[in-house]
């Protein structure tokens, strides 16, 4: 007579402080950072009559899209968008094009200095803009650059170019040498290996990369400010700032600069969600070793 044997019952994880603190300390830092986004949706769809109302109305009560329709409509912000776009796409591409080489000899050649060439390139990431803004004002007025887009696009490769360095090398350094040996070996130059061999692989951290250093350039507002004096060559964040009494009869419509806002951040953060599986693969790329 068979006996019937009941099955091993898996004992539950105990409960500790540490599996409840951890996800609430996640879900508060979350919506720390998504509060101020959140609030600006919700003042863009305010009417302008409630925005200053006392309690403070937490929901959109009526709810209105006209701030929306007056930003979308406005020549100068679509303009502004276009601007932009054109600014960081350039700046982006230039700094990648340039950062990938210099990166991959940093990672691959030995050369004298290799360390101070590091830390130059990290001085100059974390170099304060505004030190050079005078000097950089007078460059460009001589050279006839002042309301030019690459007033814009020049100072943003400076300061975008050492972040895609920084963080290329240490991408290019994880990869295997074995590749590029072989590759050598069947009779392609270093040129031909980094193009057909090891571009394709570090494909994960060159757009994590070029996500990073797009969001740095369309958000960057000092020289843009400085540098652009003509209302068709402003970018978004110059924009933003001078809706204050420009085209509209409020002296600080809140709304229409809400609005202004999350159009604005929208483009990000679609893009970071579209691409969010080969972003981080690229920042996690190279963290476990085999």
């Amino acid at each position: 007579m068979a006996i019937a044997t009941s099955a091993p019952t898996r004992a539950r994880p105990a409960i500790t402080p540490g599996r409840v603190l951890f996800p609430l300390a996640v879900i508060l830092v979350i919506a720390f950072c998504l509060a101020p986004f959140a609030w600006a949706v919700v003042t863009s769809l305010k009417e302008a009559s409630t925005i200053y109302r006392s309690p403070t109305d937490y929901l959109p009560r009526p709810f209105t899209g006209d701030n929306w329709e007056k930003v979308i409509t406005l020549p100068r912000f679509t303009r502004a968008l276009l601007n932009s776009t054109i600014v960081a796409s350039s700046a982006t591409a230039i700094s990648l094009l340039v950062g990938s080489l210099c990166a991959y000899a940093l990672a691959r050649l030995t050369f004298p200095a290799k360390r101070l060439v590091l830390t130059v390139v990290l001085a100059v990431a974390i170099f304060p803009g505004i030190a050079i803004i005078s000097p950089l004002y007078l460059l460009f007025s001589d050279l006839g650059l002042i309301n030019h887009k690459l007033a814009l696009i020049l100072p943003n490769v400076t300061f975008t170019l050492p972040i895609c360095i920084w963080t290329l090398t240490a991408f290019f350094r994880d990869l295997p040498r074995e590749l590029e040996e072989a590759g050598r070996i069947d009779g392609a130059s270093r040129l031909q290996v980094f193009t057909q061999i090891i571009a394709p692989l570090a494909a994960p951290g060159i757009f994590t990369t070029a996500i990073l250093l797009f969001i740095a350039a369309w958000n960057e507002f000092l020289f843009a400010r400085t540098f652009m004096s003509v209302q068709d060559q402003y970018t978004v964040p110059v924009a933003i700032a001078q809706f204050e009494g420009a085209d509209i009869a409020a002296a600080t419509p809140w709304g229409e600069i809400a609005a202004a806002a999350v159009v604005a951040t929208l483009p990000l953060v679609i893009l970071v969600l579209l691409f969010q599986r080969r972003i981080i693969a690229g920042l996690t790329a190279g963290a476990v070793k085999g």
